[in-house]
C-alpha cells in the first residue's frame, strides 16, 4: 500500500483533514493529520477516528502506523 493511498483513505473518512503520510517499505507508515474534529478529544480517541477511516487495512496491509494528530490551532495552522 502506498502512502498516497493511505492519505486518500484518511481524507475520505475525515473530510477537510490535512494529511501527510510517509513510509517507504509499504507496510510501516507515519502520518501527520490536522483536523478540527480532534478538538477536545484525547489522543486515543483521535487515533481511533483515524483507524476507523482505514478499516480492515490496519493490521493487514498496514502493519504499523505511527500517528501525530493535531487540531489546526495545535499545528499553528488556525
Amino acid at each position: 500500500m502506498s502512502p498516497e493511498t493511505i492519505a486518500q483513505m484518511i481524507q475520505a473518512g475525515l473530510p477537510g483533514a490535512q494529511v501527510e503520510v510517509f513510509g517507504d517499505d509499504g507496510v510501516h507508515f507515519e502520518a501527520l493529520i490536522v483536523h478540527e474534529a480532534f478538538a477536545g478529544k484525547l489522543p486515543l480517541a483521535r487515533h481511533r477516528m483515524v483507524y476507523a477511516t482505514l478499516g480492515d487495512k490496519m493490521g493487514g496491509e498496514i502493519h504499523a502506523l505511527a500517528l501525530k494528530t493535531l487540531t489546526p490551532a495545535e499545528a499553528g495552522r488556525a
